[in-house]
């Protein structure tokens, strides 16, 4: 199990990825363009990647523009391993290494990522487009989170 940055090449697995996930799918996987990611990890934020085998299992992705959680997608077959955890803290202490700005993020209600973001240590500060739970996580909670 290998952990890190993301790069081009490395979009079109992570496009499977994306597409692969039971929960919080896309209607249209068209809506996130191999353009975007690739605006996501060497523009906007960084991503980082989990490979096995040489394959990429699971993959993060922060905005630093928008401050926000862009993306945190695991392969089904791959959950329950920590690979998302990892991927998580990875993309946090980044985040935070580059600004003090609180992040945010939206999932689906009643979802496992949802249940993820609660017990990561995330806040609940309302809701996203037309249903999604927003979460919000500061510096100062990451920083006691690290602690504990």
């Amino acid at each position: 199990m290998t952990f890190r940055e993301a790069q081009i090449g490395d979009i079109e697995q992570i496009q499977i990825v994306r597409n692969s996930v039971i929960e919080n799918t896309l209607s249209d996987p068209s809506l996130v363009s191999d353009k975007d990611c690739i605006q996501f990890i060497t523009q906007k934020g960084k991503g980082w990647v989990c490979e096995i085998d040489q394959q990429i299992v699971g993959f993060s992705i922060v905005d630093l523009e928008g401050h926000n959680i862009w993306a945190l997608f695991i392969k089904p077959e791959f959950e329950k391993q920590g690979i998302g955890k990892r991927l998580h803290n990875i993309m946090l202490d980044w985040y935070f290494e580059q600004t003090r700005s609180p992040v945010w993020l939206g999932t689906s209600p009643k979802t496992r990522a949802e249940m993820f973001y609660r017990k990561a240590g995330w806040r609940e500060v309302g809701t996203h487009g037309k249903s999604e739970v927003k979460f919000e996580m500061t510096f100062e909670s990451w920083v006691h989170l690290k602690k504990h």
